[in-house]
């Protein structure tokens, strides 16, 4: 089986308009055999997007258009590839109630998702850790330092493990070393590497599937997957379920280091 799970789609505020189509015909001129689109799902109605355009979640009014349009080429596709509706689920701390009922809501239409965190607390205000090296930068100065924003953000992926965020929980976790991504900007080496087992480990013990992202390989100020190579080995060792993602939010971007990856 060769897998992608982790595809944005054109209904993606802060991506690209490249089709459906696109995305399912390179992946099978690919020879993949499985990919599952996991669109930023719409983010809590009280939730307020701290980034400039607030575009970090999908219009909720495009969310059954975007199950229809999968259903759909499910159908046409499937002599060729199997395709899985997903949506990748911001875990927003304090928000956990309205995560629930919207997955008891919409959860039934999900073949496969992934829970992430881009957005830290810190006081009475939230932050989006990986929209920009100086926005991060910033941040790091209102929380005290870099090795502290590290660790808040450790504490909430470990959070949104146990979260109670019902029966249509995600069951991936997604790039959960995601705050390297600016790594090479902020310049200050932070050994997080116990903090990292932690999450694996825990991912472990409760039941969840790592995703391997590859897109920090592309990305200026980080030259890594999420999580790290040694971090892979560790996983495998560990027998943490692992998918492969390129998180990729266009065409070009589809299935980006995926022989690095996995190199034959």
């Amino acid at each position: 089986m060769k897998r992608d799970g982790h595809i944005h789609t054109p209904y993606c505020p802060h991506g690209t308009s490249d089709s459906f189509k696109e995305y399912i015909e390179k992946a099978i001129a690919h020879n993949f055999t499985h990919i599952t689109f996991t669109e930023h799902a719409p983010l809590p109605s009280s939730f307020v997007d701290p980034t400039p355009e607030q575009d970090s979640g999908m219009n909720p009014e495009f969310l059954m258009p975007y199950f229809e349009d999968l259903q759909s080429l499910q159908k046409e596709y499937a002599q060729d590839i199997r395709i899985g509706i997903g949506l990748e689920i911001d875990y927003i701390q304090g928000f956990e109630q309205e995560t629930r009922q919207f997955l008891d809501t919409f959860g039934h239409f999900l073949d496969d998702s992934i829970l992430s965190v881009h957005f830290l607390q810190w006081q009475n205000t939230f932050e989006c850790i990986d929209f920009s090296p100086e926005n991060f930068i910033t941040f790091s100065k209102k929380v005290g330092s870099i090795k502290q924003v590290y660790d808040l953000y450790y504490d909430t992926v470990l959070q949104s493990i146990k979260a109670d965020l019902g029966q249509y929980k995600p069951k991936r976790i997604g790039h959960p070393s995601l705050i390297h991504k600016f790594q090479l900007a902020h310049m200050v080496k932070i050994d997080d590497s116990i903090r990292i087992r932690e999450v694996l480990d825990l991912m472990k013990e409760e039941g969840y599937e790592l995703d391997l992202n590859s897109a920090g390989l592309s990305k200026t100020y980080c030259q890594e997957p999420y999580p790290p190579f040694y971090f892979i080995d560790y996983s495998k060792s560990i027998g943490l379920p692992i998918v492969f993602g390129s998180d990729a939010h266009s065409v070009t971007d589809l299935h980006q280091h995926y022989q690095v990856i996995y190199p034959k």
